[in-house]
C-alpha cells in the first residue's frame, strides 16, 4: 500500500511525511545523514539518523545509528526535534552526540542560529576510586598547635604509595614531606621533623603536624601513587592571626621584598598572604601606605576613602600596585602573625630603650617583639593605655575598648609613637615570657 502524503490516513503516517519532506531534511542528506522511519503508531514515531563514512572518529564503526523517539503531538508541532531534550534517547553517547550535532549544523542554512541555556559549570572531576574525598578542604589551626591534615583510603591497592608534599606557588616548588608504603613510611625536610602519620586505622593515611608554624600555613598534597591509576587530593592549612604594617625607623618605604621579608621575620611574623590581607581589610584595617605580601606584589587596604590614599572617589578596597621588581622597588611590609606560647606584660616606669630590655630581663623575659604584641592584643585581648618600648625601637600600646583618653580612635588596634629617641625616658616596656 502506498504511503504518500495523499494516500496517509493515520496521524503518525502524516506526522512522518512532514518530518521527512522538512526543509532541513534535504540539508541533512547533503551531509551525508540518513533519516529512516524505523516504529510507527498512532501515538509515537520513531526516527533513526545515520551517516556512513566516520570511521576515522575515534573508532567509531562506519555506521552508527542514533534513535530517537518523540509522542507524534510533538512531531507534529515541532518537526525534526526543535526540542532536542525530548528525543534524547538512552544509548545515546555524549561523543556521537557531538558527531551529529557536528554533522547537522555543518550543513544548516546560514542564516538559521541555534541558541542554548548554559547548564552549568564543567563536567564534574571524576570521582576517585581508592582515596575518599574529604568533607572540608580548609583546616584552620593556631600557632603552636597540633593539627591533622586529613587523608583516608576507602579500599586498599596490593601495591601503593601515599605521598604528602607541600605546594609553594610562589616558588614553583612541591616539597615531599612524608611517603608512605602503608606498613613504613620515611620523612624528609625540616617540616617532616614535626609530622607523623595518624594511624588511627589501617587505612588511615592523614597527616599530623606538631608544634605548627607560621610558615607551615599553605597547601598540601595527599598523592596515592599506584602505577597509572594514581590519585591526589589537596588540603589548605590556614592559621588565624592578625595582619600588621610594618616600616622601618627611617620612614616609610624603605624596603625592598627581601628586606620586607626579613623584617617581619625579626618581629616574630611573616610577610602576610593576599588572602590574609584581604581579611584583615574585611575586618577593619585601614592603611594608606603600599606594602609588600609574599607573593611578591604590592597592595594597601582602605576602609575610608580620602585624598592622599586615591581620592574619595575611589571606593574601599584592596587597592593594587601589582608585582614589582622584588631587589629595586621600595615599599612597606605587610606582616602575619598568630597566637604564640607566651604571654606579654607591661611594666611601668620611666625608660631608655636600654634600660627597658634590662628590665625585662630582670624578670626572666625579653623585649616584645612588635609580632609579639600584636598576638597578645588579639588573642588575649591586651588592653594598656600607656606607650611602651619594643624590641625594634618603637614605643606602642594595644588597645581592645578605644575610650577617649586612650589615642580617641573609634577602633580597636595597636597604636604607635613611631621610633622615639632611645635615650628619651618617658615610657616602660613590654616584656614577653615563655609559658
Amino acid at each position: 500500500m502506498e504511503t504518500g502524503p495523499g494516500f496517509c490516513e493515520r496521524a503518525s503516517c502524516q506526522m512522518r511525511n512532514r518530518v521527512l519532506s522538512h526543509p532541513y531534511a534535504s540539508s541533512l542528506a547533503r551531509a551525508g545523514v540518513q533519516q529512516q522511519v524505523v516504529e510507527e503508531s498512532s501515538q509515537r514515531i520513531a526516527l533513526s539518523f545515520s551517516r556512513l563514512g566516520l570511521e576515522g572518529y575515534g573508532g567509531l564503526a562506519e555506521d552508527f545509528p542514533v534513535n530517537v523517539q518523540a509522542q507524534v503531538s510533538e512531531v507534529a508541532g515541532d518537526p525534526l526535534g526543535a526540542r532536542p531534550s525530548t528525543f534524547l534517547a538512552p544509548q545515546l553517547s555524549m561523543h556521537q552526540l557531538m558527531l551529529l550535532a557536528s554533522v547537522c549544523l555543518s550543513s544548516l542554512p546560514a542564516a538559521l542560529s541555534i541558541y542554548q541555556k548554559a547548564t552549568g559549570g564543567p563536567a564534574p572531576t571524576p570521582r576517585m576510586q581508592y582515596l575518599l574525598e574529604p568533607l572540608q578542604e580548609v583546616v584552620h589551626t593556631q600557632r603552636g598547635a597540633t593539627v591533622t591534615l586529613p587523608c583516608v583510603l576507602r579500599a586498599r591497592p596490593p601495591h601503593y604509595q601515599v605521598k604528602w608534599s607541600k605546594v609553594e606557588p610562589a616558588e614553583l616548588l612541591e616539597s615531599v614531606i612524608l611517603v608512605t608504603s602503608g606498613a613504613q613510611h620515611k620523612t624528609y625536610g625540616q617540616l617532616g621533623g614535626r609530622a607523623r602519620l595518624r594511624r588511627g586505622h589501617r587505612n588511615d593515611a592523614s597527616l599530623t603536624i606538631a608544634g605548627v608554624a607560621l610558615e607551615d600555613e599553605g597547601r598540601y598534597r595527599c598523592q596515592l601513587v599506584n602505577g597509572l591509576e594514581d590519585e591526589s587530593l589537596s588540603l589548605t592549612l590556614m592559621l588565624d592571626g592578625v595582619v600588621f604594617p610594618y616600616q622601618t625607623s627611617q620612614g616609610r618605604y624603605r624596603f625592598n621584598y627581601f628586606e620586607a621579608k626579613q623584617a617581619c621575620e625579626e618581629q616574630d611574623s611573616r610577610l602576610a598572604t593576599y588572602q590574609q590581607l584581604y581579611k584583615a581589610w574585611t575586618e577593619g584595617l585601614d592603611w594608606c601606605n603600599a606594602g609588600w605580601i609574599l607573593d611578591g606584589t604590592v597592595h594597601y587596604p582602605i576602609i575610608n576613602p580620602r585624598e592622599p590614599c586615591g581620592g574619595r572617589l575611589l571606593l574601599p578596597g584592596v587597592r593594587t600596585y601589582g608585582a614589582k621588581d622584588k631587589r629595586k622597588d621600595r615599599f612597606d611590609a605587610f606582616c602575619f602573625t598568630s597566637a604564640v606560647r607566651g604571654q606579654v606584660n607591661f611594666l611601668r616606669g620611666h625608660l631608655s630603650f636600654k634600660e627597658a630590655g634590662q628590665a625585662c630581663r630582670n624578670q626572666g623575659a625579653t623585649i616584645a617583639k612588635v609580632g609579639q604584641l600584636y598576638s597578645a592584643w588579639k588573642f588575649s585581648q591586651l588592653d594598656r593605655c600607656d606607650g611602651g618600648w619594643l624590641a625594634d625601637g618603637s614605643v606602642r600600646y594595644p588597645i581592645t575598648t578605644p575610650r577617649t583618653r586612650c589615642g580617641g580612635l573609634p577602633d580597636p588596634g595597636v597604636r604607635s609613637f613611631g621610633f622615639p629617641n632611645k635615650e628619651q625616658r618617658t615610657y616602660g616596656t613590654y616584656c614577653f615570657s615563655v609559658k
